[in-house]
């Protein structure tokens, strides 16, 4: 049986027990990662007494609750000791039924009886560096070998939020207005106090070109943003702090891309030979979600859209 909990009505500690020991554990999901990238907009499924749970962020417009993953949370979904292909099923239909969903990104564990849409991510598994290294494409080995002069005038270092707010704020690509910028601004500086996220830096002639921006738990580390100069992409420092934060944590870590839907972000990611790990989404258009709020007033269910 799956019932729905309101944020102030979860029990923490049986959610958090149930995604540490689930076949598909994210660190997206977390209630520290869940909380400050939705500002504690979000709710919970469960399944049963908390063998399976499946959280459910969203945004109020007009007073009304629209499913939404937020911000630099890539994937969701459902999370059990075993990924049940029936269970997951019932998730699905009970939220189609119940919600009103602008997109929500299940994870790339998730199995259902049903066909839904799927978005690329990609991933390299823990491995011995020399391995991974060994299996990188090589056009990405050459872009690695950096010419002398680089040699002589680059470093690597982790900067604070602060020092990367600037370059970030004017090398971050795709935003479509300022509060985009804002809102991940937010989520980085909270991220940085909290020890959940540094910044790494690579620097030619004593000036910023690169930087990263890299998310660690305890099994994951995730490359939540690339930011580059356009004026020196020649110089390939993206793929070297990428390379490097892999050579430090690919012994004990998952190495999570976050991405690969573009083609030209995806055309890159692969030179570094991750496994493809595909993973569904349900997503509306503006037009369905006017229809769907007429389906669930004519059924209702108003009021738990509230």
């Amino acid at each position: 049986m799956i019932k729905r909990v309101r944020y102030p009505e979860i029990d923490f500690k049986k959610y958090t027990q149930c995604l540490e020991g689930s076949e598909q554990r994210k660190y997206s999901a977390s209630k520290t990662f869940l909380d400050i990238t939705s500002l504690d907009k979000w709710e919970l499924l469960v399944y049963n007494d908390y063998e399976a749970v499946m959280p459910v962020p969203y945004v109020k417009k007009y007073g009304i609750k629209i499913v939404h993953n937020p911000m630099l949370c890539q994937q969701l979904g459902v999370f059990s000791k075993k990924d049940d292909v029936s269970i997951n099923q019932a998730f699905l239909e009970f939220l189609k039924e119940n919600y009103l969903i602008r997109i929500y990104q299940f994870n790339d564990r998730n199995q259902f009886q049903s066909t839904i849409p799927l978005r690329k991510n990609f991933l390299i598994l823990p491995d011995a560096y020399e391995r991974v290294y060994a299996k990188y494409s090589p056009k990405r080995k050459r872009k690695l070998r950096l010419d002398e002069n680089v040699l002589e005038n680059s470093l690597i270092k982790n900067v604070s939020f602060e020092e990367a707010r600037s370059f970030i704020s004017a090398n971050m690509l795709g935003l479509d207005k300022e509060g985009d910028l804002n809102g991940f601004l937010r989520i980085f500086e909270v991220f940085y106090k909290l020890g959940k996220i540094q910044f790494s830096a690579f620097y030619f002639k004593d000036q910023i070109i690169n930087i990263i921006a890299l998310y660690e738990d305890l099994g994951t580390v995730a490359l939540l943003g690339t930011f580059n100069d356009k004026e020196h992409v020649k110089i390939s420092g993206a793929s070297v702090l990428i390379d490097h934060a892999i050579r430090n944590h690919i012994e004990s870590k998952i190495f999570d891309f976050e991405g690969g839907e573009l083609p030209n972000i995806e055309e890159f990611f692969r030179g570094f030979r991750p496994e493809l790990r595909p993973y569904g989404v349900l997503q509306s258009s503006v037009k369905s979600l006017a229809e769907n709020l007429v389906r669930l007033i004519i059924k209702g269910k108003f009021s738990t859209l509230k």
